[in-house]
């Protein structure tokens, strides 16, 4: 693998905590500007509509400069966004700078996920696109911990801070090891048209990676966003573990990601096939098991290395079935994946006003749920397709 790719995965990193550390640092936030907590909400709701526009809209205009250039400005937007950020005092600006670090981030990574196809050959697009994701995980596992930790010790501000630290080796490292111009094939010409490349989306197996990638990363942070009241409610675990689960969890998520890097290009089909089931059989065994905290350790776990191990490879089969969309590709990709990261919350929000600490967790079952109907749907099609025109081409038989 090209080192390039680690060291997008450590820009990856740090727009990750950035991402995730505001449940951590929400309180402080809200205490020093004088905000109600709810209203302090918005900062997180900001972020995911900034990710959500900002994907297509970034990869769109960035479409036609050189990558190095692309990443290199989306980076210095995000640390410009956490700067202005940790020096505010207004609520108003604040929010502004996340979603301007939001749609930073989510340019930067539909590039990075673009270009990073294009530069490896295709039989290791799932593995190298897992290297980059693996900075999300890691995010998990040790960025929003330390994140929370730094804001607790020194205050929200420090996190921001800390955050726009860790962005400046990666740009120093984009700016020199990025390609200027990565290597072209036919199917990456830059005279491939938006136009052409929207209407990739109408390709039915690109719709469903799409929809089956918004489904799993809804079921995935709409138990993942409630952890700490999962553990604290009916499990019964002290405040203080709850950091340490969040990063069993990391760890999963990073081991699935791992996982599905060193098979998800050959043996895609029955990684999806076996892991779509068993995540949920996971769901639904939590959810009966919720007040266990043996059975919690265990499951966050197998769960986070379950979710991500399905989730980053149907990420590489977004990017795989739109082979028209070179530069939008990646955008598309993000788009699913933050599309999941907004509904869950709000779906596993709503569960648990009504059902409990069991609420979210019985979300993300019938999330997961749909997700393989969805699957196995998408298959019998296929091969339905597939029969009628061998059938109506006797050459083909």
């Amino acid at each position: 693998m090209p080192v390039l790719l680690y060291l997008l995965a450590v820009a990856v990193f740090a727009q990750g905590t950035s991402e995730f550390v505001l449940a951590g640092i929400l309180p402080g936030i809200a205490t020093d500007l004088a905000v109600p907590l709810g209203r302090a909400g918005l900062l997180t709701a900001g972020f995911a509509l900034g990710m959500v526009i900002g994907a297509p809209t970034m990869a769109a205009a960035a479409r036609r400069l050189p990558p190095r250039w692309t990443l290199a400005g989306f980076l210095t937007l995000f640390i410009a966004a956490h700067v202005i950020g940790a020096v505010t005092d207004s609520f108003a600006i604040l929010v502004a700078s996340r979603i301007g670090a939001a749609l930073a981030n989510a340019g930067f990574l539909a590039v990075a996920l673009s270009t990073v196809t294009r530069i490896v050959p295709a039989e290791r697009h799932t593995r190298a696109l897992a290297v980059i994701l693996g900075g999300t995980t890691l995010a998990l596992i040790a960025g929003v911990p330390a994140g929370a930790l730094v804001g607790d010790v020194l205050g929200w501000r420090a996190t921001l801070w800390a955050i726009a630290l860790l962005c400046l080796p990666a740009l120093a490292a984009v700016l020199a090891a990025t390609p200027t111009h990565p290597g072209e094939t036919a199917e990456t010409s830059a005279t491939s048209s938006i136009g052409r490349e929207l209407a990739s989306l109408r390709l039915r197996p690109a719709q469903c990676n799409i929809v089956l990638a918004v489904l799993v990363n809804a079921a995935t942070f709409g138990t993942f966003t409630y952890l700490a009241a999962i553990a604290t409610g009916s499990a019964g675990l002290t405040e203080r573990t709850v950091p340490l689960l969040l990063a069993v969890f990391g760890i999963g998520a990073f081991l699935g990601v791992t996982m599905a890097g060193r098979v998800g290009d050959r043996h895609w089909r029955p990684l999806i096939t076996v892991t779509g089931p068993l995540l949920t059989a996971g769901w639904v065994l939590l959810a009966f098991t919720v007040a266990s905290p043996v059975a919690l350790w265990f499951l966050a776990l197998t769960q986070g290395a379950l979710s991500f191990a399905l989730g980053s490879t149907l990420i590489a089969r977004i990017i795989a079935t739109v082979r028209d969309a070179p530069t939008m590709g990646g955008s598309f990709a993000t788009v699913a994946l933050n599309i999941g990261a907004v509904t869950g919350p709000v779906a596993g929000g709503l569960a648990i006003e009504a059902l409990g600490v069991q609420g979210p967790i019985i979300v993300s079952a019938v999330l997961v749920m749909l997700a393989v109907g969805v699957w196995f749907t998408c298959r019998a099609t296929r091969r339905q397709d597939r029969s009628s025109r061998t059938n109506e081409d006797p050459a083909a038989r």
